[in-house]
């Protein structure tokens, strides 16, 4: 398989490296020459050696700064904007310093060896990379259909500069590797390839090594590696050759090799996407090409291959990394690639699917792990269909923990730099419980989801003088939660059915375009649902309580909402509606029409900060339709700690029932970003201020004999917590799905030790 390229110390043909050669050819071009070595078959080619990289940032003036900026940028992985510039100004010098001379010779005379113009991929091959303790893959740069000199003195350059990407520096930081790194080049004959994927030579979900998993699609291997497509996955056992299991995926298009030589998109149609990939024979050379890698490499390998013209080609191979190494009940001790906190708990393993926007939500397919950089509602798609939710941003109160705890997805938010570390394909284990996210797979998910309807009425477990109502967002699980021992809803998130009902647009678009109608419907549709799951229960909705930046989100937002520094304190709640009375009234629109059928459901006003808002509010929703219904609710949420002040002439006002929404209030009374995963440890519901002013607010709901309640988790997963509401005589806390059971427990022992307590004193 030789090319009879000339040996120099800037360049060695493929066939003449080994492993022990790593250090000069990089772990991808050493692994190559092993495969030859092995007698396996490779597409011929040559690799330009890290000392060709040193020689030209040394001739080029840039070798000293160089190591300065990468030292700084390595202290500087948390601080995005710097390290983006930090990298930007690296690669800036690697492409200005370039090929000196004494390199660039050898590299075109290597080339011209290989045939005229022939069409190469170029590949970097870092030092450190794809060995068994870590692996650059795809983080690095790979370039395809090159051919000619200009082009391939280009191709490395870029290949040189990707060293100094975010993510790169990220990752190296993570693993420890303080070095100034160095690359080495694989150039090789490119295959164009009919079909291409990927083998394992053991099950990376489970860590079963006498499975071969093989992946394969039409076309080249990008897509796959990628996750542009969804590929055929065969199971074979490695030991029969059997296979033992198929799924087709579905391949709308493939990438192939046009014409001119550069990359074209060919749309599949729909016989051609649902067709299997490998015949039986096809399968067979494959499996045994991986099983022989791994044999002459003697450990588990990822190999990358290619089938032309019915011959079968490795293009590459390397250790997998990400095996399942650790088996106790925490899979997060060892092998922990990013952490961040605990949002929902559960564990759960699969391939990570790296969005940046809601409208990438189409790439994730079902179970794979959604790794964002925050969550809105227009994710709530993504996030139903995921197995498991990591976001680098957010406390345990966002977005994206009160999804997730609802539909029982683990969840780890305030992830650091998870979309750079982790990698679209790359197969982790999220553990919501502990704030997790280890490489490899796990044998069985643990998922907190809510129970399934009985086939009669729960029995009740604990008999409770306090109510233990429920936190909902979504329709699609009323059913099963009201199946579960619980006294009603006492908080329904409206953002969460509005972002349905509007398809991700701005309700103003709706308007503008006379599709006002269609929304009431689909809120209608939506509350009525859940409203007639619990029957006679009552069920408290709370009006929309998006903030600006939230709508301004949504299709069309930016030409309705205003830009504010901090949303959080901003245009939100009951002034909102003051000012947008209009949109207001849709929604009392729809709740009158729910209440015609199910008169449990009551209204419950966000973010209450003066007595004016209210009063004009309350106006607003006795001259709807609503208003004039007998039996309705009005609620307000105690969020900003004036209400302590105004909650009496709340009262006053006509309102009967106030729900303590302990997240905001803490936030406002402790002065801590409860979306902030860097103060985090400072947001506590149990600090003493926040206790005195949850303490007055119930003490003057039952002077006034309105019912009162708190939203939150802390009575589940405080004792502590919920033996002080108890004792302060609130009338409900309503906590989310998973924790039902375990509130009803708690809170029936604090009335007992109540209880205890009131009869010793009287004897």
């Amino acid at each position: 398989m030789s090319t009879n390229i000339l040996a120099s110390q800037y360049v060695s043909d493929i066939a003449d490296l080994r492993l022990s050669d790593s250090e000069e050819a990089g772990g991808k071009g050493a692994n190559m020459g092993e495969l030859v070595a092995a007698g396996l078959p490779v597409p011929p080619g040559f690799v330009l050696m890290r000392s060709s990289y040193l020689t030209s940032m040394q001739a080029g003036g840039v070798e000293a700064e160089l190591a300065a900026l990468h030292a700084e940028a390595l202290a500087e992985v948390s601080n995005n904007s710097r390290l983006s510039e930090l990298c930007q100004r690296m690669q800036n010098l690697v492409l200005k310093a370039g090929l000196s001379e004494e390199v660039r010779g050898p590299l075109l005379d290597s080339y011209r060896a290989l045939g005229p113009s022939c069409t190469v991929a170029v590949r970097s091959s870092a030092t450190g990379e794809d060995g068994r303790d870590a692996s650059f893959a795809g983080m690095n740069q790979t370039l395809t259909n090159v051919s000619g000199e200009t082009m391939l003195v280009d191709a490395v350059k870029a290949c040189w500069a990707s060293l100094f990407s975010p993510r790169v520096i990220t990752y190296r930081a993570s693993r420890g590797f303080l070095a100034t790194p160095a690359m080495a080049v694989v150039v090789q004959q490119m295959i164009a390839s009919e079909r291409s994927g990927v083998a394992f030579t053991c099950d990376p979900s489970t860590g079963e090594r006498d499975h071969l998993v093989i992946e394969a699609a039409l076309g080249l291997g990008e897509v796959v590696v990628s996750g542009k497509v969804q590929p055929d996955t065969y199971v074979v056992d490695k030991k029969t050759l059997e296979v033992l299991d198929v799924k087709i995926g579905y391949q709308a298009f493939k990438i192939e090799r046009g014409p001119d030589g550069r990359d074209v998109v060919v749309d599949l149609d729909p016989e051609q996407a649902q067709a299997r990939v490998l015949d039986d024979a096809s399968l067979r050379r494959i499996a045994e090409l991986a099983i022989a890698v791994e044999a002459h490499h003697g450990c588990p390998q990822d190999v990358e291959w290619a089938i032309a013209s019915g011959e079968s080609w490795l293009v590459q191979a390397r250790p997998i990394t990400t095996l399942q190494t650790h088996t106790s009940d925490d899979p997060g001790t060892d092998g922990v690639l990013v952490r961040g906190l605990p949002a929902a708990p559960g564990s759960a393993s699969g391939r990570v699917r790296v969005l940046h926007t809601p409208d990438e939500g189409n790439r994730l397919l079902d179970n794979e792990i959604l790794v964002a950089p925050m969550t809105n509602p227009d994710w709530l798609p993504a996030i139903r269909r995921s197995t498991a939710l990591v976001t680098e941003t957010g406390g345990m109160t966002c977005h994206a923990a009160i999804v997730a705890r609802e539909l029982g997805v683990p969840c780890v938010v305030g992830a650091r730099n998870a979309t750079t570390i982790l990698h679209d394909g790359q197969t982790v284990t999220v553990d919501g419980g502990h704030g997790n996210v280890s490489a490899g797979g796990q044998g069985q998910q643990v998922r907190a989801t809510t129970a399934e309807p009985p086939a009669s009425a729960p029995e009740r477990s604990e008999t409770t003088g306090t109510k233990i109502y429920v936190n909902l967002a979504m329709p699609d699980s009323a059913e099963a939660v009201a199946a579960q021992d619980v006294d009603g809803v006492g908080l329904l998130r409206a953002e969460f059915l509005l972002t349905q009902a509007l398809s991700g647009r701005h309700p103003r678009d709706l308007i503008a375009r006379g599709e006002q109608a269609d929304l009431v419907d689909a809120m209608v549709a939506s509350i009525g649902r859940i409203a007639a799951a619990f029957g006679t229960r009552p069920v408290v909705y709370r009006a929309t309580d998006f903030r600006s930046n939230e709508f301004r989100g949504l299709r069309g937002g930016e030409a309705y909402e205003p830009v504010e520094h901090n949303p959080m304190i901003g245009y939100r709640g009951c002034y909102r509606y003051v000012k947008e009375p209009d949109l207001f009234g849709l929604e009392l629109q729809a709740l009158a029409r729910v209440r015609e059928r199910n008169p449990n459901v009551h209204l419950m006003i966000p973010f209450v900060r003066t007595r004016w808002e209210l009063e004009t509010c309350l106006s607003l929703i006795d001259v709807s339709p609503l208003g004039a219904q007998r039996g309705l609710h009005r609620w307000v949420m105690a969020e900003v700690p004036s209400v302590m002040y105004w909650l009496p002439e709340y009262i006053g006002l006509g309102v009967d029932g106030v729900s303590i929404g302990s997240n905001d209030l803490t936030q406002l009374i402790l002065g801590v970003d409860r979306d902030s995963d860097i103060c985090a440890e400072l947001f506590d519901e149990s600090d003493g201020a926040v206790l005195d002013a949850i303490g007055r607010i119930v003490s003057i709901a039952r002077k006034h004999g309105i019912t009162s309640s708190l939203c939150g988790q802390a009575p589940s997963t405080n004792p502590a917590f919920a033996e002080h509401l108890v004792r302060m005589g609130i009338t409900s806390v309503s906590v989310n799905p998973d924790a039902v059971s375990a509130t009803r427990r708690i809170v029936a022992a604090a009335e007992r030790r109540l209880l205890l307590e009131s009869a010793r004193g009287r004897e």
